[in-house]
């Protein structure tokens, strides 16, 4: 959905939306978190190699997913409204 799309919903599909990408916000910070202890890991064993780019790039792209601007956008009009 994009800014005009989320703008036209009524207020309760607007709340509905924004429950639905809460439980993707919980479950994109604990893979972060998930990804940040493995590379932590690897730097205390000192074992730093080409493996360690692949959690580093996951974290990248969770981070950048198109979802997270959506939910962005959700929370801004919560807050014009008055929802929130």
């Amino acid at each position: 959905m994009n800014q005009k799309e989320l703008s036209a919903l009524t207020d309760d599909e607007l709340l509905e939306e924004a429950k639905k990408l809460n439980s993707f916000s919980i479950t994109n910070a604990f893979l972060i978190g998930f990804l940040f202890g493995i590379v932590v890991y690897s730097l205390i064993k000192s074992t730093f190699g080409f493996l360690m780019l692949i959690p580093l790039y996951l974290v990248h792209k969770l981070v950048n997913d198109p979802k997270a601007k959506q939910k962005e956008a959700i929370d801004k009009l919560l807050k014009e409204r008055n929802l929130k």
